[in-house]
């Protein structure tokens, strides 16, 4: 498991931290763990398919967002908020102050049908 360490920090860039947020599944996750803290893998976000949320995860790890360790079975997942705001101050308050409220997947899916829908 990919665990960046708070010296390693500078290794991430501002490309691949925007790039994690500009998804609307990956706002809304790092939006909910910013809430409620630290959160399991699955629990908030039963309306993702388990593959799909564990993608996103993994974005979000390599990007130097979150956090995740291991509680038995469970994975628990943490915002590095406090190593954004080192590295990159303020980001975190402007990009989740900005955004519109998070999504679900299957609103996602009715606002944008698939291209064969619309052709």
């Amino acid at each position: 498991m990919e665990r960046p360490s708070r010296s390693s920090r500078q290794k991430y860039s501002i490309i691949a931290v925007l790039k994690a947020l500009a998804d609307p599944v990956r706002l809304r996750i790092v939006r909910v763990v910013r809430e409620r803290g630290e959160v399991p893998c699955h629990e908030h976000f039963r309306d993702i398919p388990k593959s799909t949320l564990s993608h996103h995860w993994r974005v979000l790890r390599l990007a130097g967002l979150v956090h995740q360790r291991g509680d038995g079975v469970r994975r628990l997942n943490s915002l590095r908020a406090p190593d954004v705001d080192a590295r990159f101050p303020g980001l975190l308050d402007a990009v989740l102050g900005q955004a519109p409220r998070p999504i679900s997947v299957r609103q996602t899916a009715a606002r944008h049908p698939p291209l064969r829908d619309r052709l």
